[in-house]
């Protein structure tokens, strides 16, 4: 699932919007990983979401406990995907003017690094 918006929309709102496409899809869909800007608002909208399915929310949150950088779990599974679309040239800057175009491209990017991981 890939949502592009702009920049001026807050983290919650671009959240909502992903999980608005979940609501009707990916029925077997039972854990959210959500990074803490997500926490509070989501939770609430998921909550209401797992009345009438089985769905949880999880946050990847690191131990106060630890200094310096440490890989949290699962968390650099979205990272690598980052660093993966990052080395495509046309997601390396926003060269898009509409939001629509840049989810294609994105979508794009990932049917081509799928398809090399399929050729090794």
């Amino acid at each position: 699932m890939v949502c592009v918006h702009a920049a001026g929309i807050s983290e919650t709102a671009g959240g909502r919007r992903v999980l608005a496409e979940l609501e009707y899809q990916f029925w077997r869909l039972k854990l959210i990983w959500v990074d803490g800007g997500y926490m509070n608002s989501l939770f609430k909208w998921v909550e209401r979401l797992s009345r009438w399915r089985k769905i949880r929310i999880e946050q990847v949150k690191r131990s106060d406990e630890q200094t310096g950088f440490v890989v949290l779990p699962k968390r650099w599974i979205v990272e690598l995907t980052f660093a993966w679309l990052s080395k495509q040239r046309r997601l390396s800057k926003d060269y898009e003017s509409l939001c629509d175009t840049s989810e294609a491209m994105v979508h794009i990017a990932m049917i081509r690094l799928m398809l090399a991981k399929l050729d090794t």
